[in-house]
């Protein structure tokens, strides 16, 4: 992976995150490192994009930009949805 791919795939993380964080409210807990522990499992999502949903339309720097997003999206929100879960369970 080079550097022009790693960059490419930390911006899609970072625009979910911030999306899903900030518009939507989307989060276990505010604040800041709920936002930047989204971007790591967002970016982890991404790099997995292409492997799980295919390699299909718009490539920016080796980055199948449609399944990235998909990715990034994807495991997020499985992250937000398991800590809840985890939450909400423990605490009955």
């Amino acid at each position: 992976m080079n550097f022009a791919c790693f960059m490419t795939l930390l911006v899609i993380s970072v625009v979910v995150s911030a999306v899903l964080h900030f518009v939507l409210k989307l989060y276990v807990r505010p604040g800041l490192d709920s936002f930047i522990s989204k971007v790591i499992i967002g970016y982890i999502g991404a790099w997995q994009g292409s492997a799980v949903f295919g390699a299909w339309l718009v490539e920016v720097n080796g980055v199948y930009v449609i399944p990235a997003i998909l990715g990034s999206l994807a495991l997020l929100i499985l992250m937000i949805d398991l800590v809840k879960t985890s939450k909400a369970a423990s605490s009955k």
